[in-house]
């Protein structure tokens, strides 16, 4: 059973506990932190999901992420979803956006890593590939139909930032 904290929408605790899988009450929110991560040579990192998965399985993501679990704070919940994810140990952080949906916060982060690029991990049961793209590469991807919809509207603004988006 995993538990989260509930959260108001200003992102401050509720002083509610929510359990994975139950309903979330009306006007209580949980806490999802996802991570682009780019390498320092300019490569994005892509995790291919798993083929199970009942959204979007083997879909490319240009994002690892996952639940805050109780008691942590967004910074802590980045870091542990990166390294559970791709095996990367974020050192640095920085947030680029936060979005709100029916029932969830998120909060997306860029981590910036010169991590060996041949040692990255995948997560049984959530990816089963990954591979790393060149920016430009990157800003075709971002632009197609290959991009899992909801991630492309909630990293938008960082994008369109970027011009990688228009």
């Amino acid at each position: 059973m995993e538990i989260w904290d509930g959260y108001w929408e200003d992102g401050s605790l509720a002083n509610i506990d929510l359990v994975r899988g139950e309903p979330i009450p009306n006007g209580i929110y949980h806490m999802v932190c996802e991570i682009l991560v780019r390498h320092t040579d300019g490569d994005y990192l892509l995790m291919q999901r798993d083929f199970r998965k009942s959204n979007f399985g083997g879909y490319y993501e240009a994002t690892a992420g996952g639940s805050a679990l109780k008691g942590e704070d967004k910074i802590t919940c980045a870091k542990r979803e990166l390294f559970e994810e791709t095996g990367i140990e974020a050192n640095s952080l920085e947030e680029i956006g936060r979005y709100i949906s029916s029932d969830t916060i998120y909060y997306q982060f860029l981590c910036i890593t010169d991590c060996d690029k041949t040692g990255v991990s995948l997560q049984g049961g959530e990816t089963v590939a990954y591979r790393w793209i060149p920016e430009k590469e990157y800003i075709l991807f971002v632009n197609s139909s290959d991009m899992i919809p909801n991630q492309k509207v909630r990293y938008a603004d960082f994008l369109k930032k970027l011009g990688y988006i228009h």
